[in-house]
């Protein structure tokens, strides 16, 4: 398999967070606009309460830099290895997928139940990379 194709999916992710991170400044700049919230609050992010749709983006925000972080770890080992297969690459695609679903049912839809479940796919589609990982190592590549 070519190596690169490893980094594509770390392509993707980052866009998804830069895509929320465009996200999170219209809904700010929105939530000052239609006088939801004082600009006063960004001096200290703290002391008012932010309407809904803020709160929403902004976590999801911080959300893609919490799992998201052993993603970009385990490709750039991944890619470095010179052994990943299309296995690996597949457990990697599957995780940007999962992060895009979390993201919309946090953002759009704010559905509970469907943001837990798209946690877990990543989450466990991230275990089975590591693992693999882990196992290559142990068996010399």
């Amino acid at each position: 398999m070519n190596q690169e194709l490893i980094l594509y999916p770390a392509m993707a992710m980052a866009l998804l967070t830069l895509g929320v991170g465009l996200l999170l400044l219209r809904a700010r700049v929105l939530a000052v606009r239609n006088g939801d919230l004082n600009p006063a609050y960004f001096l200290y992010n703290r002391g008012a309460k932010q309407p809904d749709y803020l709160v929403r983006v902004e976590q999801n925000y911080s959300n893609q830099f919490e799992l998201p972080v052993l993603f970009y770890a385990l490709t750039g080992l991944l890619y470095t290895s010179q052994d990943a297969g299309y296995t690996e690459l597949g457990l990697l695609w599957g995780f940007v997928l999962s992060r895009f679903v979390h993201s919309l049912a946090h953002i759009r839809l704010n559905r509970l139940l469907w943001r837990r479940d798209s946690f877990i796919v990543g989450f466990m589609l991230l275990l089975v990379g590591w693992v693999l990982l882990g196992g290559q190592l142990l068996h010399g590549g």
